[in-house]
């Protein structure tokens, strides 16, 4: 799960967590998410990392049309959905509502033009993070987005090894006992090609410690910043350049 400190007393930011929805407008979509602090917690709210990585995406960081995208620690699915939305060409959207009394080809041609995106979290998130994507993708482009269980470093034949063009994940570098595993996760996950996008709020030293451990596997850098959020976006990949952090 994303899991990220939390203060009592924090102001609006702590009511907007507490409320039960939060709503956005990204890849030209109204997109409301549900939230559930009680029951789930810090992986059922949508962070400042996710809204910032959706942004970034959202006004062509990468293009993942026709790509292969796997999220990690999806909480409230926000990023996934986004990623799933932006990951479909409007051309064959256009074509999709010329033939809606045509389902066959409708799903023929988005398996053959859409991004296919994996969005996952432990097993307790799953029906939280199921129900958000259902709720906010149309249903021609829910056989796009995939949600499964993914615990780190558990069970990772369950996924091809370098089958992904692109990692994302949002506030899921703060446990330093999960570091180890994120690591040999993104390691599996991982081809030559594959582009990891993590955004997060550099909070402690063990957050500059994940850093320089994943310097140590990929090439890495900053690619964006946000300073009215204090949220940075990082890209790394495999290379024989490796950065040290």
């Amino acid at each position: 799960m994303a899991l990220v400190p939390y203060e009592e007393g924090a102001g609006w930011g702590a009511r907007q967590l507490h409320s039960p929805s939060v709503t956005y407008h990204f890849a030209s979509h109204t997109i409301r998410v549900r939230q559930d602090w009680r029951r789930l917690g810090v992986a059922a709210v949508v962070w400042d990392a996710a809204v910032v990585l959706c942004a970034y995406l959202d006004v062509g960081g990468i293009d993942l049309r026709d790509r292969s995208v796997i999220e990690l620690g999806a909480g409230t699915g926000l990023l996934g959905i986004v990623a799933t939305l932006l990951g479909t060409k409007e051309p064959v959207l256009q074509i999709l509502y010329l033939w809606t009394s045509i389902v066959c080809l409708r799903h023929i041609l988005l398996y053959c033009l859409g991004a296919h995106v994996t969005i996952t979290d432990r097993a307790g998130a799953l029906e939280f993070l199921e129900s958000n994507v259902q709720a906010n993708l149309p249903s021609e482009l829910r056989p796009r987005a995939v949600v499964k269980e993914l615990t780190w470093g558990k069970d990772l034949s369950n996924f091809p090894q370098g089958a992904f063009d692109f990692i994302l994940g949002a506030d899921i570098v703060y446990l330093e006992e999960t570091f180890a595993e994120l690591l040999q996760t993104l390691e599996h996950l991982c081809s030559e090609q594959t582009v990891i996008l993590l955004s997060c709020r550099i909070r402690y030293e063990r957050d500059h410690r994940f850093l320089k451990m994943l310097g140590g596997y990929f090439s890495v850098y900053e690619v964006y910043y946000d300073s009215s959020k204090d949220v940075h976006i990082y890209r790394a990949q495999r290379g024989s350049c490796k950065d040290d952090f």
